[in-house]
Parts: structure tokens; sequence; C-alpha cells
């Protein structure tokens, strides 16, 4: 990962942290999150979450998979 990309997610609002952690979550067991389900999760309202989005997927940390989202590409992965 590059360092200009890791200084990146520490630039992350709160509200950009959550709703990447709502599509996370899911991406755990292979889904993709619907907006719907990230409102859901996060208890944010629509136009909050659709607005995040929109940042993250530019940034690359997440991906628009036809109406969904899924977790963008990353070089992290969790020790054992």
């Amino acid at each position: 990962m590059s360092e200009e990309r890791q200084a990146d997610v520490q630039a992350l609002s709160g509200t950009d942290t959550r709703v990447y952690e709502a599509v996370a979550v899911l991406a755990v067991d292979g889904r993709t999150a619907t907006v719907e389900e990230i409102v859901h999760a996060t208890d944010l309202p629509e136009e909050t979450v659709r607005h995040s989005l929109g940042t993250l997927a530019e940034a690359g940390w997440l991906r628009a998979d036809g109406a969904a989202y899924a977790v963008g590409r990353h070089d992290w992965s969790v020790e054992r």
C-alpha cells in the first residue's frame, strides 16, 4: 500500500468509517451491501450513506457492484 493511501485511511471521517465497516462486515461472508442494509446497520440517514459511499468509492476503499457495494482492492491482511 502506498504511503499516500495509508494516509487516506487516517483522514476518513467517522461517518465514512462507519459506512466502510458496515460493508466490510457483510464482505466477511462474501456478500455485497445494499444502501438499505448500510442505512440499517449504521442508523445514518440514506442521503448521508449515499454521500459517504460516493466518497469511499471514489477513493477506492469501496467499489460499486450493481446496486450494492463491496470492499475495494486492498493489500492488507490479518495475521494469525
